[in-house]
């Protein structure tokens, strides 16, 4: 069985936002602006995406 993946886009720069958040950013595998990474859909990535809404955006296939 195939593990569930989705594709997020960093669309706002983490500076100036909580350290908590910049850590969230930081384990999602986000470093640059624009730059798309495929994370596994987990309960725990989804709480770090609805953390960090505000910055991330979810690109369709």
């Amino acid at each position: 069985m195939a593990k569930k993946t989705m594709k997020v886009q960093l669309v706002r720069s983490p500076i100036g936002t909580l350290p908590k958040h910049k850590l969230c950013v930081q384990g999602l595998g986000l470093r640059k602006i624009r730059e798309i990474v495929e994370v596994e859909d987990t309960p725990s990535t989804r709480g770090m995406l609805n953390k960090v809404n505000y910055m991330v955006q979810e690109v369709g296939e």
